[in-house]
C-alpha cells in the first residue's frame, strides 16, 4: 500500500525549493495580493482517509474549479437534455476566447471555459429558486462542510474587471442561449469564481468523481455514467489550451483556476488537490503542474 502522505511531503520538499513559481494572477486584483510562496497539498485516497501538508489547510479563491461543481448540479437536474445548451469538445483556446462562440452560434464549445460556465449559471438560474444560497449548500454538503463560503472582495474585484465575461455573455445572449438578463447570471459566475477553499475541502468536494458519484458520507450526487462525461470532460477541456499537456504529462482528470488551485483525481484511487498561487503562461498553477507530475509519475498511479 502506498504511504501517500510520505509521497506528498517529499513532494513538497521538491517543489517548494523551485525558484520559478510562476507569477500570480494580476488582472483581478484581489488575487494579485497572495503571497507567492504559498504551497498547499492534500490527498483523499479509496478508502476516505485524508493527507495534508504545507498549506493544504488554508482557504484561496478556487475561481474556474468552481465551474466543475455548477456542472455538476446542473447535469444532475437537467440530465443529457444539458448538451443541447453547451457542447462537450476541447477549445484549444485560452478560457476567455470569444471567437468560437461567434462561429458556433453561442453554444460554448464545453462547460469548463468562461462561455461554457456562463451557460451552465443560466441553467441554474432558471432551475432553482434561490441558485446563489442553493449552490453554496450543494457544495457544502458534497465536502461535507458547513463553512465553505464566497469571498465578496474577491467577487467585487471579478465584477469590476470582468470585461470578456460581459462580452462572452451578451453574444450568447444575442443568439438566444442565455435566459435571464445578463446582469444577473454574471453576478452569479463571479460568485462562483470568488468561492474560498482550501485543498482539503476541494479533495473532498470532487470525493464523488473519484467514488461513483458518492461523497465521503455515502450520499450518491452522480450516476456512474454521469460521473464518467464529467470525468471525461475534466481530461479533455479541463486546462484550456494546456488539456494536452496535463493529461501527457501527468495522465488524470482535472481542473486548474487562475487562484492557483488544480484539482486532479484517478477514480476508484485518490483525488488531490494542489495550491500554489504562481501561474505558468497558460494560466494554470506552475508549482501544482509540476507537484502532480510528480506524484502520478512516483507513484506509477494514472489513468494511463
Amino acid at each position: 500500500m502506498i504511504d501517500f502522505q510520505k509521497v506528498i511531503e517529499h513532494i513538497r520538499t521538491e517543489v517548494t525549493v523551485i525558484e520559478d513559481k510562476g507569477t500570480v494572477a494580476t488582472y483581478i486584483p484581489e488575487l494579485a495580493k497572495v503571497p507567492i510562496d504559498k504551497f498547499g497539498m492534500a490527498l483523499v485516497d479509496q478508502y476516505g482517509k485524508t493527507h495534508i501538508t504545507g498549506d493544504g489547510e488554508e482557504r484561496f479563491s478556487i475561481q474556474s474549479i468552481s465551474k466543475v461543481l455548477s456542472l455538476a448540479m446542473a447535469f444532475a437536474i437537467k440530465g443529457e437534455e444539458l448538451w443541447q445548451r453547451v457542447d462537450v469538445e476541447p477549445s484549444g483556446d485560452p478560457f476567455n476566447d470569444l471567437s468560437l462562440l461567434e462561429n458556433e452560434n453561442g453554444i460554448p464549445r464545453n462547460p469548463l471555459i468562461n462561455a461554457g460556465a456562463i451557460v451552465i449559471c443560466d441553467v441554474l438560474m432558471t432551475e432553482l429558486d434561490n441558485p446563489r444560497e442553493e449552490i453554496l449548500q450543494y457544495i457544502r454538503e458534497i465536502a461535507n462542510d458547513p463553512t465553505i463560503n464566497y469571498n465578496l472582495d474577491v467577487a467585487r474585484s471579478e465584477k469590476a474587471t470582468g470585461f470578456r465575461n460581459y462580452a462572452a455573455a451578451n453574444l450568447i445572449k444575442s443568439f438566444g442561449n442565455l435566459h435571464n438578463t445578463v446582469g444577473e447570471v454574471l453576478d452569479l459566475y463571479f460568485d462562483l469564481c470568488a468561492i474560498e477553499m482550501s485543498c482539503r475541502q476541494l479533495s473532498h468536494a470532487f470525493y464523488p468523481l473519484m467514488n461513483l458519484g458518492k461523497c465521503l458520507r455515502g450520499n450518491q450526487y452522480l450516476t456512474i455514467p454521469q460521473v464518467k462525461r464529467m470525468n471525461a470532460i475534466m481530461l479533455t477541456c479541463g486546462f484550456y489550451d494546456e488539456a494536452g499537456e496535463f493529461a501527457f504529462e501527468i495522465g488524470l482528470p482535472g481542473k486548474s483556476g487562475v487562484g492557483g488551485g488544480i484539482v486532479a483525481l484517478l477514480p476508484n484511487e485518490f483525488c488531490v488537490a494542489t495550491w500554489s498561487p504562481g501561474l505558468n503562461e497558460k494560466g494554470n498553477s506552475r508549482l501544482g503542474m509540476i507537484a502532480l507530475e510528480k506524484l502520478t509519475t512516483n507513484t506509477g498511479l494514472s489513468i494511463f
